[in-house]
């Protein structure tokens, strides 16, 4: 009998274990920069920060980032990194595909000695698009 009950307890925490670790993060922007690679290769200054008014999810259940701007953008997370932390910057990073079927790779950078504000970052090979959260 106490073996039936170990091994039920067991399976239920295996069955159940993803949807206990599984979590949604909401985040709303304030603004958005750009830089891009120029013909040498070389990255170009950041644009002017424009002011955007739109919500990010992290959906860590459905593998998958979520950027409700005019177009949807949709990045499905392919594999999440180890956290980088050190006394400046938090960074969580999630190699990626958007909903074209192209490689990034987008960050969440806290920055600790900026009162925690947060960034995510979206890298691709020829551009990078940051967009400060609240």
């Amino acid at each position: 009998m106490r073996l039936s009950i170990k091994f039920l307890i067991i399976l239920f925490f295996i069955i159940t274990g993803p949807v206990l670790y599984s979590q949604n993060y909401k985040f709303k922007t304030s603004s958005l920069s750009v830089s891009t690679k120029n013909e040498k290769g070389k990255w170009g200054e950041w644009s002017a920060p424009k002011n955007v008014n739109l919500i990010v999810t992290l959906d860590t259940k459905k593998n998958r980032i979520v950027v409700y701007s005019q177009i949807i953008q949709l990045f499905e997370i392919v594999e999440y990194y180890d956290t980088d932390e050190n006394d400046i910057d938090k960074v969580d990073t999630f190699y990626c595909k958007d909903n074209q079927g192209e490689e990034c790779t987008l960050s969440i950078i806290t920055r600790k000695k900026q009162e925690n504000r947060k960034q995510l970052y979206i890298n691709y090979e020829d551009r990078i698009i940051v967009y400060n959260l609240i």
